[in-house]
């Protein structure tokens, strides 16, 4: 784990200064009229709801020939909420102010050799505080874990080789045993690159990817990022990356996707041929990773293998 990280310290300033926005707002409007005053806190505060049902309008449209069930309205309305409620959660909350909340498991007095060890890697804009509920399901079964933390948090996904690579030398120095992958988004490709670079199949064991854009995702065309722009439709990146493909290398991946995921569509773009693809109706991307049962059946899956 890193003793610091840019990103929380971003995202607090973010979060406090939204928070002293909509207060000023509150105090300086409430004497001539609580209405506005009200109103306009609102729109501080949950205005990132808008951006979200922009991209749920979005991913209706973009994936209209995509194989996997097109949502319906009422879906994307449910997935928009459950959204709306788990954001400020984790971006807000987790990683800004308790992304070290649960450290790392690598202790050697704590019976970890010969129980299967789990590396976890994030998105974009993400830290290790977005695993938080996880780490502390994988703390209470006693197995080893790294949740990395992955910077520079704009920089090219290559980049993050070394970090995934000396996570994954902890696990297996702590247990004796190649760990098994789980990430999240960005966290899935970030991993297929280390893959790729340090020709590492034989050293994981399972890797489990959550909402990861595998072929990429139609929102990439609007980032201004190294790694934004490497998850952009057809990217050179996604090309060289899928020239180290096959269905079966793919067979040791479990692909969790959504039809309702607002960030990586069309939805079958998170899915990989040959590993075990399983879809999740109406659910967004970020709240995939917490829904109980893909923790619950990905966690069961840590403990068989």
């Amino acid at each position: 784990m890193r003793e610091a990280s840019s990103l929380a310290r971003l995202q607090q300033v973010t979060t406090l200064g939204l928070l002293a926005c909509a207060s000023a707002w509150l105090l300086f409007h409430w004497s001539a009229s609580p209405l506005r005053a009200s109103a306009g806190f609102l729109l501080i505060v949950l205005g990132y709801s808008i951006f979200l049902g922009l991209e749920f309008i979005a991913l209706r449209f973009a994936g209209r020939s995509d194989p996997a069930p097109r949502p319906r309205w009422g879906e994307l309305a449910r997935a928009w909420a459950g959204e709306t409620l788990m954001a400020p959660r984790v971006f807000c909350w987790r990683q800004p102010f308790r992304w070290n909340e649960v450290p790392d498991n690598l202790d050697p007095a704590a019976g970890l050799q010969g129980r299967r060890g789990v590396v976890l890697v994030h998105g974009f804009v993400c830290n290790r505080g977005f695993w938080t509920p996880w780490l502390q399901r994988l703390q209470a079964q006693k197995r080893a874990f790294v949740a990395v933390n992955l910077e520079p948090v704009f920089g090219s996904i290559d980049d993050y080789v070394p970090l995934i690579e000396r996570a994954v030398r902890q696990v297996t120095a702590a247990t004796g045993m190649p760990p098994v992958l789980v990430c999240h988004s960005m966290g899935g490709l970030a991993a297929r690159g280390w893959l790729r670079s340090m020709q590492a199949d034989a050293r994981v064991r399972h890797v489990i990817t959550i909402g990861t854009p595998h072929r990429g995702t139609w929102l990439g065309r609007f980032s201004h990022f190294s790694n934004g722009r490497q998850m952009h439709l057809g990217s050179d990146w996604l090309g060289e990356l899928g020239r180290y493909a096959s269905p079966e290398r793919h067979a040791g991946f479990t692909c969790w996707y959504s039809n309702c995921d607002n960030i990586v569509f069309p939805a079958s773009t998170a899915t990989l041929p040959g590993a075990d693809n399983r879809l999740v109706l109406g659910v967004a991307h970020v709240d995939l990773a917490f829904q109980p049962l893909v923790m619950d059946e990905s966690l069961a899956l840590v403990a068989r293998l």
